[in-house]
């Protein structure tokens, strides 16, 4: 299932959720309360821009221009890995 997010959602980590770098795995890692995710590079990137005062549509147009990629190929990465993590109820997102 993925969450709709509209255009001005801010996504943001819940509270005890921190993401952090493992250097004897040399990988990005998600911990919440007894639970790990190791992120790969896209997610991790994603991760990066999830501040909780960016929306949506700013992540997007953010990681867009910085991988010079499709807005519609970013949104569609970006709402399929944060619906994923409103599942696994470790983020949340704030609809203004």
């Amino acid at each position: 299932m993925t969450t709709e997010f509209p255009e001005t959602a801010r996504p943001r980590l819940l509270k005890g959720v921190r993401s952090r770098f493992d250097q004897a795995r040399d990988t990005w890692l998600l911990l919440a309360p007894e639970r790990t995710l190791e992120l790969d590079a896209v997610a991790a990137a994603i991760l990066a821009e999830v501040d909780g005062e960016r929306s949506f549509s700013e992540i997007v147009d953010i990681l867009a221009a910085k991988y010079n990629a499709p807005k519609e190929r970013i949104s569609a990465d970006v709402r399929t890995f944060l619906s994923s993590l409103v599942e696994r109820r470790m983020l949340e997102v704030d609809v203004p």
